[in-house]
């Protein structure tokens, strides 16, 4: 299937004790670091042709509380990029913090899932291009994508379809799923499970996340539908540059 809607590349920087790292499959016990840079880090996928980040707090994802906001700012100020931004975001009050602070979206993961009503509530008012619901997922044994409830550290019982139909007639338009399974791994998108959202929910802007390691996975995931492609690994370790990944997005 091709598409016309708009794709983005989104450069991933995932902070852990002021320190970019990437974890496998969610694992906290099995971080790679790379830089106590991030803006650095920002700066450099700017001057390659980026025009937006997506800038995780894991600290926050885990225990509450983001604790980017001077990251966050100064990435915004030092390169204009658009910035989607998420961890441990729990109420309204955290979500105008990170839009006052500079962010273009704010990323809710765990709430999304317990309190969809919550979420609904803050779509109406702050606006359905200001919030990305990220339904990450692990595979259980029966086959079903089920979702977890506390920064991938605990796997509820609720499925993701079943969840994402919570949202129907919300005015959601963004949502982010990472297979957990592959995030991490260079293993590359599973894209069995965006063909499944992207048909089922046709209406929704899908960002794919989790082993993208090439430009032909990201050329992939446009032309099954995704709206957009989470790239994190593969960029860190120079697998992919940032230059070659954003010209996947003109049409």
């Amino acid at each position: 299937m091709t598409t016309t809607r708009p794709f983005t590349v989104y450069p991933a920087i995932d902070v852990r004790g002021g320190t970019v790292v990437r974890l496998l499959r969610g694992d906290y016990d099995q971080e790679t670091r790379y830089t106590d840079a991030p803006v650095a880090v920002a700066e450099n996928y700017a001057r390659s042709g980026a025009r937006w980040l997506h800038l995780v707090d894991l600290d926050a994802a885990r225990a509450g509380g983001y604790t980017l906001l001077e990251t966050l700012t100064r990435i915004v100020d030092t390169t204009g990029l658009e910035v989607q931004t998420g961890g441990g975001v729990r109420s309204a009050d955290d979500v105008q913090r990170l839009l006052d602070a500079g962010a273009t979206r704010v990323v809710v993961g765990s709430l999304a899932v317990r309190e969809p009503d919550t979420v609904i509530d803050w779509l109406e008012r702050f606006g359905p291009e200001q919030i990305t619901v990220a339904l990450d997922t692990r595979i259980g044994e029966d086959g079903v994508w089920k979702l977890p409830t506390a920064g991938w550290t605990a796997v509820g019982e609720q499925d993701l379809i079943t969840c994402l139909h919570q949202y129907d007639g919300s005015g959601l338009r963004h949502v982010l799923c990472t297979d957990i399974g592959r995030d991490g791994t260079l293993s590359g998108p599973n894209f069995h499970l965006y063909t499944m959202l992207t048909r089922s929910a046709p209406h929704l802007l899908v960002q794919a996340s989790g082993g993208a390691r090439s430009v032909d996975d990201v050329r992939a995931a446009r032309r099954i539908g995704c709206s957009g492609i989470i790239l994190g690994k593969a960029l860190l370790e120079g697998r992919l540059t940032v230059g070659d990944a954003v010209q996947e997005e003109a049409p």
